[in-house]
């Protein structure tokens, strides 16, 4: 993966088992949220994967200039459109499966109660309007309270504790959609995911460009989960077929527990920089044990390792980057 292109390929590669679940559904997929970081390699994958037996709906407000036409060129029905307003909300096209891609984090100080509209007013209002469709909704494992590093992390049953306001308003949107599918019936499926890789995002992009540019990696929040976006995408596509009443909920993360102080080592040593490290590891960090998504649907097909070594090519050779970062290192939940 030395390209765009070739990254934007591997991100949409789909597995046999992934056109076998989309091909038992019926009818057309619409992804809500289809401008976002994640949602344009989403909306490719499952074009390859249905490959134009139905229509793959791509919503957004589409503020990255040519990213509209160029998934219309590739097969997706885009629509330009603003889910936060009721009217555009009301007359987008009906599709029987729906992928919410919708959310807010960044931003959380200071403006609590947009956040709190996008992630957990706005997800009832669509949840309302497709309450006849089956609905797959990305959430956040951080939903989830910091528990110790030697615990294997949280399981889907675990309780609930977030930290911060940007986790509770996540909190609220599972609570919102559980409620719209107590009430309609909705089959629903919750992605609680953390934290999704890929070359230009995530938290080994975050520790590289630290790295290069001689800053101090924090170790207090010492062990992170990571998952190759791909396997990512592929898993909230298939957990359509999973949806349920009661919502199906999914930790959906790698299966390895990532030393933040060994992956930075192993980044350093490709970068041709030693790190410089400050603090000193928690003995809690905010952890999920996947083991349920892993049953189901596998293991990643690139390892954090292999991750590490593109990565590392990636941010040295100047590729292009997002400039999300995670903010992983947070331990108060504010973002």
């Amino acid at each position: 993966m030395r390209t765009t292109a070739e990254l934007e390929e591997r991100l949409a590669r789909p597995s046999d088992g992934l056109v076998a679940d989309l091909a038992a559904l019926d009818g057309d997929i619409m992804i809500l949220g289809a401008g976002g970081k994640l949602g344009p390699s989403l909306v490719r994958l499952a074009l390859n994967a249905t490959k134009g037996d139905r229509r793959i709906i791509a919503v957004s407000r589409f503020s990255e200039p040519g990213l509209a036409d160029a998934l219309a060129g590739e097969g997706a029905t885009v629509v330009s459109a603003d889910v936060a307003d009721e009217r555009a909300l009301r007359e987008l096209p009906e599709a029987p499966n729906v992928v919410f891609l919708v959310g807010a984090k960044f931003g959380t100080q200071g403006r609590e109660h947009a956040t709190w509209f996008t992630n957990t007013y706005l997800p009832g209002r669509v949840a309302d309007r497709f309450r006849g469709s089956r609905i797959a909704a990305l959430s956040t494992g951080n939903v989830y309270p910091l528990v110790p590093v030697t615990s294997g992390g949280s399981v889907e049953d675990d309780p609930a504790g977030p930290v911060g306001e940007y986790a509770m308003s996540c909190l609220g949107r599972e609570r919102v959609l559980a409620h719209h599918a107590e009430l309609h019936g909705t089959p629903m499926s919750l992605i609680r995911l953390n934290y999704a890789v890929e070359l230009r995002y995530g938290v080994l992009v975050d520790l590289a460009q630290k790295i290069l540019a001689r800053e101090p990696v924090d170790l207090t929040t010492g062990q992170v989960n990571v998952v190759w976006q791909g396997y990512a995408n592929e898993v909230t596509l298939r957990s359509l077929a999973l949806a349920a009443t009661p919502p199906y909920v999914l930790n959906v993360t790698g299966p390895e527990l990532i030393s933040v102080r060994r992956a930075a080592l192993e980044l350093g040593a490709r970068l041709g920089v030693d790190p410089v490290f400050t603090g000193e590891e928690a003995p809690t960090a905010l952890l999920s044990d996947a083991s349920r998504c892993h049953r189901l649907f596998g293991y990643p097909e690139i390892t954090p390792l292999e991750l590490i070594d593109h990565i590392a090519g990636w941010v040295a050779g100047g590729g292009p980057l997002l400039g999300k970062p995670t903010r992983f290192e947070r331990r108060d939940g504010r973002f």
